[in-house]
């Protein structure tokens, strides 16, 4: 018997939680990277100005904190380093147009 389940994530921290098992991220990283997706306002995913933000919202009070997830979050491949600065891997982009499918 073939199962078929349609997965839409509501939120950006549902949607990194569908590929976490190849991430293997920390509910944490999760939370940073998400809030790092969600509010980010410039090309560079990890700016200056885009840490004071996902700071504020985390309740972190020195943004260079985050620099210790920026790192983890690079080496596990979440995010790549740029011209620009950094970036969402590739698979990590949400796209409306795609619909997860788990077939079991």
């Amino acid at each position: 018997m073939t199962r078929r389940i349609k997965i839409k994530p509501a939120t950006t921290y549902q949607f990194l939680q569908v590929f976490n098992g190849i991430l293997e991220l920390t509910d944490k990283e999760l939370e940073v990277l998400s809030t790092f997706i969600d509010n980010s306002t410039t090309i560079n995913l990890c700016s200056p100005e885009n840490k004071k933000i996902v700071a504020k919202k985390l309740s972190i009070d020195n943004p260079n904190t985050l620099n210790i997830y920026v790192k983890r979050l690079k080496d596990k491949g979440a995010i790549l380093k740029t011209k620009d600065g950094y970036s969402v891997a590739k698979l990590l982009e949400r796209n409306p147009q795609v619909i997860i499918e788990i077939n079991s």
